[in-house]
């Protein structure tokens, strides 16, 4: 059973809204077993270039069993948000059911050894920490945000399958075949980028 929660932040959202996102999340839960949490986060966008137009905007966050599966769409309505974001999930969550599968019928398997010297958070913790304070310099950037994560052994196959259902541009990992830092990248092509540590 998964459990859900919804927030949500300077909007209300009704009943109908919840019970709808969770019997359409925990419908999405068959999937891949395992997925045992959700976070459902509802808000509303403004958009300058249509005056006074706000957009509902709907993020969902899904994990289990050490995959992580995130969508966020806007839409109309909260519903059409909703819907938008339950159809992206829909399809990472194959995705990840067609890796799983491949696995278990003998597919390649990602590596379980850890590189040694390599700092680790214990297993499924996340460090976020936040930057001192600095001196005000609105020419220079600053890091005002630092996280620490739990690199995984995997191939850059497999890298490249986690960025793409966390939807981000980049994945750090540590590549199973040299054992080292490595980073997978979205190129501006549209194909994929592989940096390894020397």
């Amino acid at each position: 059973m998964v459990h859900i929660s919804i927030r949500h932040r300077n909007v209300h959202v009704d009943d109908v809204v919840k019970a709808s996102a969770n019997e359409k999340i925990t419908k999405l839960s068959r999937f891949v077993q395992g997925m045992d949490t959700a976070e459902i986060n509802f808000s509303e966008e403004h958009n300058p270039r249509v005056g006074t137009a706000r957009k509902e905007t709907c993020e969902a966050t899904m994990r289990g069993h050490g995959h992580i599966v995130r969508a966020k769409a806007a839409g109309a309505t909260q519903q059409a948000a909703l819907d938008l974001v339950v159809a992206k999930l829909e399809q990472q969550l194959l995705k990840v059911k067609g890796k799983v599968d491949s696995r278990e019928h003998g597919g390649p398997k990602s590596g379980h050894h850890h590189s040694p010297g390599l700092h680790e958070v214990p297993a499924g913790a996340v460090a976020v920490l936040e930057a001192p304070p600095v001196a005000e310099d609105l020419n220079v950037a600053k890091i005002v945000r630092r996280k620490q994560f739990e690199m995984m052994p995997m191939s850059a196959e497999d890298a490249a399958l986690k960025m793409d259902l966390l939807q981000h541009d980049f994945y750090l990992f540590t590549n199973t075949e040299t054992g080292k830092a490595s980073v997978v990248y979205l190129r501006e092509d549209g194909h994929l980028g592989l940096i390894d540590a020397a």
